[in-house]
């Protein structure tokens, strides 16, 4: 079997944030592994749009271009094999979505299949409830 046929082809999209609270490092907000371009554009789509409505003037009309016109452009990169990155502004905040095409090696289905012996050596936790107490 060659290693191709091991591999998927897919999309690792990510989001991440630099501000001063973060120092001068990023730090990465939400990933997400997707198999067509089109689920890529959606999860970087979505994640705009929920932020959208808290954005200064030009931050949100960025975001509303690549809404409206930009997130074409970025599919067809990702169908031409090329990856996107859109970044925005706000205030001392700086948000930057990539996506890029990436080959899985995928891990293998465990349903059907006897697990090793150790994997029963440990019982499972013991489920709690929490409640809550106070003025009502």
């Amino acid at each position: 079997m060659s290693p191709a046929t091991l591999t998927r082809h897919g999309y690792w999209c990510e989001c991440w944030t630099q501000s001063p609270a973060t120092g001068t490092a990023p730090a990465l907000l939400g990933s997400f592994d997707a198999t067509t371009p089109r689920q890529a554009i959606h999860w970087v789509r979505t994640s705009l749009l929920t932020i959208a409505p808290a954005l200064d003037d030009e931050p949100y009309r960025q975001a509303r271009y690549w809404v409206t016109d930009g997130q074409t452009h970025s599919a067809q990169a990702l169908h031409h094999g090329r990856s996107f990155s859109l970044t925005l502004t706000q205030h001392s905040t700086r948000i930057a979505w990539t996506a890029r095409p990436v080959s899985y090696l995928p891990l293998l289905h465990r349903q059907g299949r006897q697990l090793p012996t150790c994997a029963y050596e440990f019982a499972p936790r013991p489920r709690t409830s929490c409640r809550v107490s106070g003025d009502v």
